[in-house]
This record gives structure tokens, sequence and C-alpha cells, in this order.
């Protein structure tokens, strides 16, 4: 299932200026020297053994496991480059701004006698830098994936559906069943 979350984290890793280390033994030497070269906290973090993240730094071990490689590599993509990941949300939230791609079932809230239908849609819009703010300030606060969803279904509404105010005074959007999502700084 795609989440708002999920798609933010992508937006911010396309602008890494170098990939992310490619080998179990350079993944875990990054994180050991993340967390002040201590192989306990790694191994804490990751649920291993301290001896088999020592293993793995040495290079005696190469190939993990697939759940062990899925966590190391999400352990390291989230701590890759955070100058840069920084940089891109402040540029973002300031005077880039965030496009948006989504395909999903948009419900309406409306004045009585308009319709109210909810029905899929295929957007793809530029978000002001306002809206990108609100986006990866909930993220960094701990937002939930409804509040991020939320968020989203805000800013399309008064963008997309309420055209920045000019019409659908009062049109409240939900965004459900989320088909596609897709950030871009």
């Amino acid at each position: 299932m795609v989440t708002v979350g999920e798609g933010l984290d992508k937006a911010v890793q396309g602008a890494f200026t170098r990939p992310i280390p490619k080998s179990a033994g350079a993944q875990m030497r990054y994180l050991v020297r993340q967390h002040q070269h201590s192989t306990r906290r790694v191994a804490e973090l990751l649920g291993i053994s301290q001896r088999t993240v020592e293993r793995y730094v040495k290079n005696q071990i190469k190939k993990p496991r697939p759940q062990l490689a899925d966590r190391l590599e999400a352990e390291v993509r989230v701590r890759w480059q955070p100058q840069i990941r920084a940089k891109a949300k402040q540029t973002a939230a300031t005077t880039g701004g965030i496009m948006i791609d989504v395909q999903a079932r948009f419900g309406y809230t409306a004045a009585p006698g308009s319709t109210d239908d909810a029905r899929v849609r295929h957007l793809t819009l530029a978000l002001p830098p306002q809206h990108a703010a609100r986006l990866f300030e909930a993220q960094e606060t701990g937002a939930t994936e409804d509040q991020l969803r939320r968020i989203a279904a805000e800013a399309l509404g008064q963008i997309y559906f309420r055209d920045n105010g000019r019409r659908a005074h009062g049109l409240e959007v939900e965004l459900t069943d989320l088909i596609d999502l897709e950030f871009e700084l």
C-alpha cells in the first residue's frame, strides 16, 4: 500500500548526490560510524548480536538474510546525507514547493444539493511551499499516516478543487483508497 510518508521520503532521497553503500559490510560500517563506533547500538537497532555486527564490519559475513538486508538498507537510507536531505526539505518548504502525482478516490463534503459522490481521479499538481512545509513539519513531528493524508487532501482541495478560494467555497476533500502517490521536489 502506498503511503504519504513513504512518498515524501522517496522525494527527498531523489536529492541525494551519492548512492547509499551497496554491500552489507559497507552499510554496517556506515551505521557503526553513525552510532559513535558502537557495535552494540547497531546490534540493538537491527535486532542481531553484537558479534554479528562485528563480523559484517570485518567482511567476514558478506550476504545477510533477506529480512536483515532490508532492515539494514532502510536504516542506512534514513540516515544517509542528512545535510542534503535537510537542504532539499528547506528549499521545498520555502521557495520550490513540491509536485504531487496522485491517483486516489476523492470524496467531498459540500453544501446541500451538490454532488458528493466519491470517484477515482488522477491529479498532478504543483503544491506551493506552504503546503510542502506543512507536510514535512507534520512528518518530522511524528504525524500518523491519516494525518498526513488529511494535510495532503487539504492542500489538493485548496489548490485544485477550490482553486485557491475562487470557487467551491465550503468544499471539504477526503483522500481515500490511495492507488498511487509520488512526490517530487
